[in-house]
């Protein structure tokens, strides 16, 4: 170790002072040491060792992007979600642990495993592949496809999927464009942020297109549930993640649209971070 370098213990402070929040730092810190993220026990049995000058070099630029405002995710390279560790850049969205309540949905709306046929699955702006790769997870007994406009979230989500060893099937296609089948269920987390939202500053590192959709921020979300009914097999479920206050808009455009069971899921915070309803039976 490098001679008069600063402690772990030194340097958690120094996050602490520039306003950094405890874990956002321990990550940090962990990173630039080269140890797993959640390895925060470490640290605390350690916070007396010091940083060589690689190590501090990385720290320093660490903790700089995110005194910038760049998620942690796209520091370290990765993002746990749903059991699954992803990596994440800046060609997608940063996945939000809040988006873990539209997985839990659509599990618990699916039928329990054997089925009499296989389940499809259809997951709308993909971006990380977050949602289609944990239902591939926790369904191997469905066929997923994901499809995203980007072609660079598509990079990132294959590289996923591909390392985690889920066969999910993605597709480049501006919402339903390109898909010609019927799914057992409709998932997505699309842009729903107005474009004039003076929160759109603080998620500048984050794609634009990922994050806003009209001057209402609903575009995205009445394309989808205006279209969905044509690929939907009958009593099949659409379900939307959207705004913590357009829960009643949404259940509203779903009602018009001809689904049933319509309701709302909340998040972490409860919130109504979640919106759905059934196709009708014919």
């Amino acid at each position: 170790m490098a001679s008069g370098s600063p402690t772990l213990a030194e340097c958690l402070s120094q996050a602490h002072a520039m306003g950094l929040v405890r874990v956002d730092a321990h990550m940090l810190l962990l990173h630039s040491l080269g140890r797993h993220l959640h390895d925060r026990a470490w640290l605390l049995a350690h916070d007396t060792d010091t940083l060589n000058v690689l190590q501090l070099a990385q720290w320093q630029i660490a903790l700089q992007r995110r005194l910038d405002g760049e998620p942690v995710a796209y520091i370290t390279g990765r993002k746990d979600f749903f059991g699954l560790t992803l990596a994440v850049d800046s060609r997608v969205l940063d996945p939000r642990p809040d988006t873990e309540t539209l997985v839990e949905w659509a599990l618990a709306v699916l039928p329990q495993a054997p089925t009499p046929t296989t389940l499809r699955l259809l997951d709308l702006g993909t971006g990380s592949g977050a949602v289609a790769l944990a239902l591939q997870y926790a369904r191997p007994d469905a066929h997923v496809w994901a499809v995203d406009v980007s072609e660079d979230a598509l990079a990132v989500a294959r590289t996923n999927a591909k390392r985690l060893e889920l066969a999910v099937q993605f597709i480049a296609s501006d919402w339903f464009a390109q898909i010609d089948v019927n799914f057992d269920l409709i998932v997505a987390n699309p842009p729903y942020i107005a474009q004039t939202d003076p929160h759109l500053h603080a998620l500048r590192h984050e794609p634009i297109q990922a994050l806003t959709s009209g001057c209402d921020g609903l575009n995205a979300i009445r394309h989808i549930i205006q279209n969905a009914q044509a690929y939907l097999a009958h009593s099949a479920w659409l379900l939307l993640e959207h705004g913590h206050d357009q829960a009643e808009r949404v259940k509203s455009l779903l009602l018009q649209a001809g689904f049933i069971q319509v309701q709302s899921r909340t998040d972490l915070a409860g919130h109504a971070r979640c919106s759905g309803g059934q196709k009708a039976p014919q």
